[in-house]
């Protein structure tokens, strides 16, 4: 029995083309997704990135689906919102063939149900696993259909009656897609909006990725997007991963705005719609996204890290918006998925509606410093967390929670989470306070211990 414990992930499927991941196994993918979902649904939605094997793969997928006599309505070339949007706006399962922000040499599979649901470990995947290990029977009925369809258009005419730019001033946007999607969604989006000039950079599909690795996360992929708003003096630059779910932002200083003041924008302007709706954030993302969400009359509500535990809260309090530290936005009238492209419309809305800078606008959002995310790898990481636990438990105004990994807060603006990698033996730290002193600190604390 073959075991794909290593390309089955938490979220997706993921590995190294030709060695962990070949047309055979992604056919066999393809008919088991197909007999999860056949209850459900009598059709399936996929869609590739720009990746040299993605055609092949989506192809051998949509075999797959086939097989086992569902349909298939191939929308080609796509990013990953724009998968979601297909599977929401057509209320069909979909597949996504993208390695998101990661190297040339991988590819993998995200999955859905009807409405842009997602399948995670604990909600189909996992089975998904099982019968293609234990090997995938065969369907003695008339084979499906493979139907194409361009939803590109629908795409952007959907997001732009969500976000209206058309009363914006002008302003000067550097678009940095990382020879990623957002060179295929970017033109069509902006195309129409009027004030929006676009200075593109990078826009070339290329799925080896020439100029920099499509992951904004890494501050070393956004040097060229930081240095050509300076160099044109734009309003702003937006950075995007390989697959374009993800959105980055610098100001018309080119300094990162980070992702929990983005949430804390979007969530100001989704509440100003419908006041008193809940908002998620994840553990991580800055203090000051709830506290302004309460400003604001909204209901932060705090999850674990991950899309599956952020959308399946979203669906559990009707939740307006969601956000993540990583540059995640959620938005209940995009099917509670997760779109880079909507977020950026956002905060292009919130600039264009007033005529000071983006870090004026943006600094009420930013009220304290944080460390970034810090990796340490350790030969044990219950007895290294445990170790912290120990050596702050004892403290005047300390409070712990273990909702995922553990966090501390030391009750005066300084707090830290500490959580194990899933697939790694690495410990993750993010620590906040109020000044840049403090959190150095804080860090160096923690990390004394974490590395001891």
């Amino acid at each position: 029995m073959t075991d794909l414990s290593g390309i089955v992930k938490a979220y997706d499927i993921r590995g190294v083309v030709g060695e962990q991941l070949h047309a055979e196994l992604v056919r066999d993918f393809g008919a088991a997704f197909a007999l999860l979902i056949k209850p459900d649904s009598p059709s399936v939605v996929i869609g590739h990135d720009m990746r040299d094997s993605s055609p092949e793969l989506s192809s051998a997928f949509a075999e797959g689906v086939t097989s086992q006599g569902l349909d298939v309505i191939s929308i080609g070339l796509a990013s990953t919102d724009e998968l979601y949007f297909a599977s929401g706006s057509m209320n069909m399962p979909g597949a996504m063939f993208t390695a998101s922000h990661n190297p040339a040499k991988y590819n993998g599979i995200k999955l859905c149900r009807s409405g842009a649901s997602p399948v995670g470990q604990d909600s189909g995947l996992a089975e998904i696993r099982d019968t293609v290990e234990q090997g995938v029977p065969e369907f003695a009925g008339q084979h499906g259909t493979v139907t194409e369809r361009d939803v590109l258009a629908d795409y952007a005419d959907y997001l732009r009656n969500l976000v209206d730019l058309s009363g914006s001033r002008p302003l000067k946007v550097v678009v940095d897609a990382g020879n990623g999607m957002g060179g295929h969604t970017v033109p069509e989006v902006f195309g129409s909006t009027g004030p929006i000039e676009i200075v593109p950079m990078y826009f070339e599909l290329d799925g080896n990725f020439p100029n920099h690795e499509a992951n904004p996360l890494d501050p070393a992929n956004l040097v060229d997007v930081q240095a050509k708003v300076r160099e044109v003096g734009a309003d702003l630059g937006l950075a995007f991963d390989g697959d374009a779910d993800r959105c980055f932002v610098v100001d018309e200083n080119g300094d990162p705005v980070s992702p929990s003041a983005v949430t804390a924008l979007v969530a100001v302007r989704e509440l100003a719609k419908e006041p008193g709706s809940a908002v998620i954030h994840n553990l991580i993302t800055s203090k000051s996204v709830p506290e302004i969400v309460a400003e604001h009359g909204g209901k932060p509500v705090r999850t674990r890290v991950g899309h599956s535990f952020i959308k399946e809260k979203m669906a559990e309090t009707g939740a307006i918006f969601g956000g993540e530290h990583s540059a995640h936005y959620y938005f209940r009238d995009f099917w509670r998925a997760d779109t880079g492209m909507l977020a950026a419309l956002h905060v292009l809305a919130a600039l264009g509606e007033q005529n000071g800078p983006l870090s004026q606008l943006t600094a009420e959002y930013q009220r304290y410093a944080a460390s970034g995310e810090i990796n340490s790898m350790v030969d044990d990481q219950v007895a290294r967390q445990l170790a912290v636990k120990d050596a702050f438990a004892g403290r005047d105004g300390v409070s712990i929670d273990e909702l995922d990994g553990l966090t501390i807060d030391l009750g005066d603006g300084r707090w830290f989470n500490l959580r194990p990698s899933n697939t790694e033996p690495l410990l993750r730290l993010n620590a906040e306070a109020p000044t840049e002193d403090a959190v150095r600190a804080l860090t160096e604390e923690v990390l004394a211990i974490v590395r001891a």
